[in-house]
């Protein structure tokens, strides 16, 4: 499996969304899916996939995920509770093309509970990660919804960049991953990303293998 960073280059909302609609109704479809979600060690494809989708515009960064998940199950209903023990999608977001010390994580579980948290991770041990999870994403929005009849449930997030971007013009480039942590009760959990972290046990805080963005 390579481990060659991989590039986005984020289109931009098709013409037509309705921002203020529920975005289970955006035409999501018209947008491109990132490549199958690989394990976090690099060793493959994820056996449960998820399809990611991903658009910008001045204002917002628009994710969406699509999960195959033959035992949807979640617990926890609060915002901020450690839905990461369950399970989950997650974002990890930061300005700049460099390997990032600060960045933010967003995660949504399959009951729609959101986590959001500032991540000061100095040199990529888990020894010196510090979380704050006090803060809360100003003017984030969030859905997600679970159909158990087809094994399959879905989560967006948006995300305003004034909300995780540096004062001034809004960057071009940004470091990010996109993660899934799936733990059907009759397997092993598998932790799957954008960008493999090459980490066993899996550690999604690897910055330097965050994939890059790159707004069109």
């Amino acid at each position: 499996m390579s481990t060659t960073i991989p590039r986005l280059v984020v289109p931009r909302v098709p013409a037509g969304w309705d921002k203020a609609a529920d975005p289970a109704a955006w035409p999501w479809e018209s947008l491109p899916v990132l490549p199958p979600f690989v394990l976090a060690d690099g060793s493959g494809p994820a056996e449960q996939q998820t399809r990611a989708r991903v658009c910008y515009d001045s204002e917002t960064l628009y994710v969406r995920f699509d999960c195959d998940d033959r035992d949807i199950w979640a617990t926890y209903t609060q915002r901020d509770d450690p839905i990461y023990d369950e399970e989950v999608v997650e974002i990890f977001l930061g300005a700049g093309e460099a390997d990032l010390v600060r960045y933010f994580e967003f995660e949504a579980s399959p009951n729609g509970v959101l986590f959001d948290a500032r991540i000061y991770n100095p040199i990529s041990q888990r020894s010196e990660l510090e979380w704050d999870e006090s803060w809360n994403c100003p003017g984030i929005r969030w859905q997600a919804r679970r159909d158990d009849a087809v094994n399959h449930w879905w989560a967006v997030v948006t995300i305003p960049w004034a909300a995780v971007g540096p004062p001034g013009d809004l960057p071009s480039i940004w470091r990010a991953n996109f993660y899934r942590i799936e733990r059907p009760r009759d397997a092993e959990p598998e932790y799957s990303c954008w960008s493999p972290t090459m980490t066993e046990p899996a550690d999604f805080h690897k910055p330097a293998y965050f994939g890059v963005l790159e707004l069109g």
